[in-house]
């Protein structure tokens, strides 16, 4: 057996290192006295599926680091048929909902050491069709879905987040939309509100449906109308607040009177609130308005939003660990079809008791 220590860390004649910095598997090898395959073990993290010593372990780790070497990940992914990278579609990313899966998801893959390509699709149809093919075509070996239908079957592995369109092979990260509705509609109610008025998310978002039908059964419970004149809906792809503050002017000019605002999320509910100032009214005192995600700014902004939280850093990491563990399982047919993730309430400053005049444009 090769003797382990008692070697100086100096670079080996033979190395390559004075003239591109770095040195290959072969000399760094020779330089430790060791195979080429314990070497390569290390680098590649099986040290200690393969028993390696960690002194040995460290002793070539600190050499790899003074030669600089690294090693070919390009030619170990062709060896293992593997490219320890996944896809993530999302729609946009910004402040908001998007980022706050994605950042539950980075985290995950990053422990993991896998590698991902992020392509937000603005909801063209055209990137909803090609950008799957797209991500094949750059080997990935599962892709996430976040707020993004897939219509097709696709050879790898598939997570959805906050799909509501169970498809085979696919694993599918649900809100529960029932509590959700349950919590900010009985805050309403026990501040004394009966008329709300409701701002619906896009059509094309996938949570729109589920969290409407939601509304409407618990407002059926709690025996609260629903005025037609009182419900509008977020229109466009920007992101941000201006489509909350667009609909809430709709609700304001059609001069029916309201006391409270369900928004369909924290930007919408955050440009709600701009709206109803600009018309004169009061947050609360005037209108109370509940947003939905608790994004960072909800607790920030003021009055502080109260607002039904979605785990979204959650339900970004259990979207990457499960579509890890089908891809290493190799078996969709043993995932769960859905997995169902609870809501909190977070009341903050944004909402009070019924105001004795309901809210009318000033105009």
């Amino acid at each position: 057996m090769k003797k382990e220590t008692g070697k100086r860390a100096t670079t080996p004649a033979s190395t390559s290192a004075s003239t591109n910095g770095s040195i290959k598997l072969k000399e760094l090898a020779a330089h430790l006295g060791l195979s080429q395959s314990t070497v390569s073990r290390v680098m590649n993290d099986s040290g200690d599926e393969y028993r390696i010593a960690p002194e040995t372990q460290k002793r070539i780790l600190q050499a790899a680091a003074l030669f600089n070497y690294e090693p070919n990940a390009v030619a170990r992914q062709l060896r293992n048929k593997r490219s320890f990278t996944v896809g993530v579609m999302v729609p946009e990313i910004s402040e908001g909902y998007a980022s706050a899966v994605l950042g539950g998801i980075e985290d995950a893959l990053l422990q993991e050491k896998y590698f991902y390509f992020v392509v937000s699709h603005r909801h063209r149809p055209d990137l909803l069709k090609g950008y799957p093919r797209l991500l094949l075509s750059r080997a990935v070996e599962g892709i996430i879905a976040v707020d993004t239908p897939i219509e097709e079957d696709l050879p790898v592995p598939v997570v959805a987040v906050s799909s509501h369109k169970h498809r085979n092979g696919v694993v599918a990260i649900e809100l529960d939309h029932l509590t959700a509705a349950r919590y900010a509609l009985n805050h309403l109610s026990a501040l004394g509100h009966r008329r709300i008025a409701f701002i619906k998310g896009q059509s094309f978002s996938s949570d729109t449906a589920a969290r409407w039908n939601a509304i409407r059964k618990v407002c059926a419970e709690l025996d609260i109308p629903i005025d037609p004149q009182l419900v509008v809906q977020l229109e466009g792809v920007l992101p941000g607040a201006e489509p909350g503050h667009q609909a809430t002017r709709t609700l304001l000019s059609r001069g029916k009177p309201f006391t409270a605002v369900f928004s369909f999320n924290d930007v919408s509910a955050i440009g709600a609130i701009a709206a109803l100032h600009e018309a004169g009214l009061h947050v609360p005192r005037d209108v109370s308005v509940v947003g939905f995600d608790d994004i960072p700014a909800a607790a920030t902004i003021r009055p502080g939003l109260t607002t039904v939280r979605q785990p979204l850093y959650d339900m970004g990491s259990a979207a990457a660990v499960n579509l890890l563990r089908l891809i290493r399982d190799g078996n969709p047919a043993s995932a769960p079809q859905s997995i169902l993730v609870m809501p909190t309430f977070m009341q903050r400053h944004s909402t009070a008791r019924r105001a004795d005049k309901p809210a009318r444009s000033s105009k």
